[in-house]
């Protein structure tokens, strides 16, 4: 299948309400994982690295191993910039063939967001483009924020006047792990679901029991976000094979259980997001 865009992807899941499983990965092991785990499944599937992953290896590396892993793959695969922290990274990741963008301004002031946004939008050149307003809680990257909720009136006027392809929702979800069960605000994503006509998107999903999950797909969240789930998975997995086989020295022997965690979990998430069989 050829390395796709985000725009078709959303679309159809908007049309067909179900969701997008949007995974980030650390290493190509989790790069394989995510892959074969959507073609096990028979979904379409987002990769993503954050700012973080990104000075560990840089966009030209992953825009290099995802896009040649796709090429192969039996079902659309792209890769997408999580949490862009800057017009210049969102730049270079955009040069570098990441088939989506996310710039994060959720931080800023409302009017330096929207236009920071707005310059992103200009220079990806028809590029989809992720934004956020209000802030998800808890830690991203070495960053650490309070939750402040979204607006939906401010989301309506923030959407209109930056052009964004699709919009993250602040309703309560954090990142990283929760110390106790989430409570969303659902009646506040559906007030934006009603002002906003683009694919919402669901961020600090890790953690989220099932069942709210399902409910903000059905109250329009198109795409859903997962990092701390994978990377429990992938480290769970790494330290049972050095366990099981604890004279290995060759890292494909233990890296390979990781890999393995994590494409059993992406697939379990793949089939709650009821994207199974909508590749």
């Amino acid at each position: 299948m050829p390395f796709v865009s985000t725009k078709d992807m959303l679309a159809g899941a908007q049309q067909g309400a179900y969701a997008i499983g949007a995974f980030n990965a650390e290493n190509m092991e989790m790069v394989q994982a995510i892959i074969a785990a959507a073609e096990a499944e028979r979904a379409p599937v987002m990769i993503q690295t954050t700012p973080g992953t990104l000075k560990y290896a840089g966009p030209a590396c992953f825009a290099g191993l995802v896009s040649r892993l796709a090429r192969d793959a039996a079902v659309p695969v792209a890769l997408h910039l999580d949490h862009g922290s800057s017009y210049e990274l969102a730049e270079q990741c955009a040069r570098e063939g990441y088939t989506s963008l996310m710039i994060d301004g959720s931080k800023l002031p409302y009017e330096e967001n929207v236009a920071l946004t707005r310059r992103v939008v200009g220079m990806a050149c028809g590029l989809p483009v992720e934004a956020e307003l209000g802030t998800v809680g808890g830690k991203e990257d070495g960053m650490e924020a309070k939750p402040q909720y979204t607006d939906p009136e401010e989301a309506a006027d923030f959407v209109g006047r930056t052009g964004i392809s699709s919009f993250a929702v602040a309703i309560g979800t954090a990142h990283g792990v929760y110390k106790g069960e989430p409570k969303l605000d659902l009646e506040r994503l559906s007030a934006v679901r009603e002002k906003v006509s683009i694919p919402l998107v669901l961020h600090g999903t890790s953690g989220v029991p099932e069942d709210q999950v399902r409910e903000c797909i059905r109250r329009g969240i198109c795409k859903v976000n997962y990092a701390t789930d994978l990377r429990i998975a992938f480290t769970a997995g790494v330290k049972k094979g050095i366990e099981e086989q604890p004279s290995a020295f060759d890292p494909k022997k233990y890296l390979s259980c990781g890999r393995q965690a994590v494409q059993e979990r992406v697939q379990e998430l793949i089939r709650l997001l009821g994207s199974s069989g909508k590749a």
